[in-house]
């Protein structure tokens, strides 16, 4: 009985064992806060737009409103991370985004906000966004080292899906009760969670400014490029969000329109999908160095568009929660093994570009996806088959990628 409790216990040490860092335990704690209130407000958005417009086109086009900064500038962006202090950069993009947070919170609760609007602060978050993950990302390594690294992306990817899973269902009932407005005021707070946190760091100045020689956009294109295995997890990372994650900006049409279970239900959805992609983080977390990594990134990356595809067809509403979960757990695996992946082989004096890259295959290319989908949905009239055709697409292209690149099933 003692030696279980033993094995339980160094289970639970092992998972949580980037914690030791002190500065990586303010980053935690404060991001748990803030990514609570990004993900209220991301659900309470999508209702709001669908409530002013009744368009999943619009959908879309906010959602790509928010990328196209990510397409335009995270190649300057990585660079700006090499090159600075990454706790600043930080420290101004996150108060940034309170700005923009609280502006659509007044707008809203004045009861004066219009699409224009949120088109143009989803704009101006892109904006910000371009600078905050390629910074966010390369800023792990500063706080735990190498050595722990695995466990801090992984741990990160368990706090932005726990944040996933509580703040969506939060802000079902609350855009159900009283409106989007008090969403947004919540996510506009919660930064000072994280600002307060990044402040408080004390950090190793040798560490911070290792990787500040050879500052160029080239330079990290030309590694990307002339390293197969880079380039491969590149590609299948584009193909994922492009083709598969269409129907996130689509959750509120399907809420409404396909399983009829209102703004509440969307928030169920969404939590469904944070609950599998919290699982996949806990999952990952305990992971070791000598874990079949690249076999389970492979699985979990052709499994998604099965899944997808049934929740798309499904009119049972607990199917539906049980399947968009597993679509969650599909996800986060892919992407977070894909993250860990690429900061284990990239040198320290790139890190900032080539995750500038991975941010915009993240966070650049799946709103163009949703923004595609919206607007053939919008002709077509039928949001579950277009979203099934891209799919099936996307996991054709992820099998070429499989087919072309074997070597990562050994990574």
């Amino acid at each position: 009985m003692r030696s279980i409790q033993a094995r339980a216990t160094m289970r639970r040490s092992a998972m949580f064992r980037a914690l030791r860092h002190r500065n990586y335990r303010l980053f935690f704690y404060g991001q748990l806060i803030s990514l609570t209130g990004t993900w209220m407000q991301s659900v309470a958005q999508g209702w709001l737009v669908l409530r002013l417009t009744d368009s999943p086109f619009l959908l879309g086009l906010v959602a790509a409103a928010n990328s196209l900064p990510v397409l335009l500038f995270s190649l300057f962006a990585g660079t700006i991370a090499d090159r600075f202090p990454k706790r600043r950069i930080l420290l101004i993009t996150q108060s940034t985004a309170m700005l923009l947070a609280a502006t659509l919170a007044g707008l809203t609760l004045s009861g004066t906000v219009h699409i224009t609007h949120v088109l143009i602060l989803a704009l101006l978050l892109g904006i910000v966004n371009a600078f905050d993950a390629p910074a966010r990302q390369a800023f792990t390594v500063e706080m735990v080292g190498r050595e722990d690294l695995l466990n801090a992306i992984a741990l990160n990817s368990s706090i932005f899906n726990g944040a996933r899973t509580i703040g969506p269902a939060v802000a079902g009932i609350v855009v159900a009760w009283i409106g989007e407005g008090p969403a947004f005021l919540f996510n506009a707070l919660s930064f000072g969670a994280v600002l307060t946190s990044l402040s408080l760091m004390h950090l190793d100045t040798q560490r911070s400014t290792a990787a500040r020689h050879g500052n160029t956009v080239r330079a990290g294109l030309h590694y990307i490029i002339h390293e197969p295995n880079i380039r491969a997890l590149l590609l299948r990372a584009g193909a994922v969000s492009f083709f598969y994650f269409v129907h996130i900006p689509l959750l509120p049409v399907f809420a409404r329109d396909v399983l009829h279970i209102g703004a509440a239900g969307l928030g169920w959805l969404s939590a469904s999908s944070g609950c599998g992609s919290l699982l996949a983080a806990l999952i990952l977390a305990q992971l070791g160095d000598n874990s079949p990594r690249g076999k389970l990134l492979t699985v979990a990356a052709l499994l998604y568009a099965p899944l997808l595809i049934s929740f798309t067809q499904t009119r049972i509403v607990p199917l539906a929660l049980l399947l968009i979960g597993l679509c969650g757990w599909a996800g986060v695996t892919t992407m977070a093994l894909t993250n860990t992946l690429i900061q284990l082989i990239v040198p320290d004096d790139l890190r900032g570009r080539v995750m500038s890259v991975f941010t915009l295959s993240l966070m650049g290319v799946s709103p163009l996806g949703g923004m595609l989908a919206g607007s053939v949905a919008e002709l077509v009239g039928n949001v579950p088959m277009v979203v099934a055709g891209s799919a099936f697409i996307g996991w054709l292209l992820v099998l070429s990628v499989e087919w072309h690149a074997p070597q990562l099933r050994q990574l």
